[in-house]
């Protein structure tokens, strides 16, 4: 039986610290689907299209990765795709309260389905997409922060 894992997430954008995220759940799980959330609430900068385009052009080289649109209510999604896990990243103690909250409620409602915490490679421990938007908003260098693709990406939006 595969290990398919769950990464959920609005990824707007997606950063180092997701791919790094990615890179380290592959040694760990047959498969890893890497699940782009809506997230209208949050008015996110690009569109579900093009940040799927943007994960898509990051993780091309990873055979063991797929990238795909879910909405609803994600132990459904897990389940639907045969997942086993989900997993989450910590960047730091604030994280964890609300992560340990959903984690909770999650195995409430499929005690099948795992949540895997990770954290990230210390030089990303500081990184946020919304730090990412707003250094690349005002011009700033985001090459360190993001992956190729996602940087082209950020330029073309702010570009004044």
């Amino acid at each position: 039986m595969k290990r398919i894992a769950i990464y959920p997430g609005t990824f707007d954008p997606f950063t180092n610290g997701h791919l790094d995220l990615v890179e380290r759940s592959i040694r760990i799980f047959d498969e890893v689907i890497v699940a782009v959330a809506p997230s209208l609430k949050k008015q996110p900068l690009f569109s579900v299209e093009e940040r799927l385009a943007l994960i898509k052009g990051s993780l091309r080289k990873y055979r063991t990765v797929r990238y795909e649109v879910f909405d609803g209510l994600l132990v459904e999604y897990v389940k639907s795709k045969k997942g086993i896990a989900i997993i989450r990243g910590l960047r730091a103690v604030s994280d964890f309260e609300y992560e340990l909250q959903m984690a909770l409620m999650n195995r409430r409602l499929n005690s099948q389905i795992e949540t895997v915490f990770m954290m990230p490679s210390e030089e990303y421990s500081f990184l946020t997409a919304t730090i990412v938007k707003e250094i690349a908003s005002m011009g700033g260098p985001v090459k360190e922060l993001v992956p190729g693709p996602v940087e082209k990406a950020l330029k073309k939006k702010f570009r004044k």
